[in-house]
């Protein structure tokens, strides 16, 4: 289960998940610094940092990972 406290490393395991983190906003995908902190990022952080709705993005992701199993 994913949630605000999830790291960002663990959510781009899930398949499709980058487009979910595109469609919110996250621009740290494309960040070379965070992609030295991915292991160390949450979802909290990063939704606080750039105002993203950490709610609507972790329920989004949990869906997107339920359909998978």
């Amino acid at each position: 289960m994913i949630t605000k406290k999830s790291k960002l490393a663990e959510v781009l395991a899930i398949n499709g998940s980058e487009e979910i983190l595109l469609k919110f906003g996250v621009p740290c995908l494309g960040c070379p610094m965070a992609q030295y902190e991915m292991g160390m990022l949450t979802l909290e952080q990063i939704c606080d940092a750039y105002g993203i709705d950490a709610e609507a993005l972790v329920k989004e992701l949990n869906k997107l990972s339920k359909e998978q199993k």
